[in-house]
């Protein structure tokens, strides 16, 4: 049960963190991939392929360690901006470089998490191309820490299973 290499694009992805994924170290260079996934700093790569990339390289006995060290990762790192957007507020983060969403969509997710509230967060990181755009709106409202992690970690557990079981039925298929 492989999905060819083409499918996820793995030639995309930096030889380095291909020999390091790898090697002894997977779990370890894993982890680092997914706290940059989930603080919105990972750009060499669709987060969409990390967990299915994981698995192919892997194989299909990692799926647990896999889905453990996704939802650990990401909830780090999405915690970790959730605490930059709450210390240094709106402003500080427009002007950062390596934030790049800009100031009208910002301006949509901040509605969201005003009318509806700390649900948004699990539901925008369970779904593609809203995820972790929560994160900055929650910091903002100053929701609390406890709170945040708990849903931020659901939201990518529902994601990564999602994206674990589509790999893994494809793979079936094949």
């Amino acid at each position: 049960m492989q999905v060819p290499q083409l499918v996820l694009q793995l030639d995309a992805m930096p030889p380095q963190l291909t020999a390091l994924l790898e090697s002894e170290w997977a779990y370890v260079a894993l982890f680092g991939v997914f706290v940059l996934e989930g603080a919105m700093l990972m750009y060499f790569m669709p987060s969409e392929l990390i967990v299915p990339g994981s698995l192919l390289l892997l194989g299909g006995d990692a799926l647990i360690p896999v889905l453990a060290v996704a939802v650990l990762g990401a909830t780090l790192g999405q915690y970790a901006l959730f605490k930059v957007a709450q210390r240094g507020g709106r402003e500080y983060l427009l002007q950062k470089s390596w934030f790049r969403i800009s100031e009208s969509k910002l301006d949509r997710f901040d509605g969201w998490f005003e009318k509806w509230g700390p649900v948004v967060v699990p539901v925008s990181n369970a779904l593609l191309f809203t995820r972790g755009m929560l994160t900055v709106p929650a910091g903002f409202a100053e929701m609390d820490d406890r709170q945040f992690i708990a849903l931020s970690a659901v939201g990518t557990l529902l994601f990564e299973v999602a994206l674990a079981s589509l790999y893994l039925y494809a793979g079936t298929l094949l």
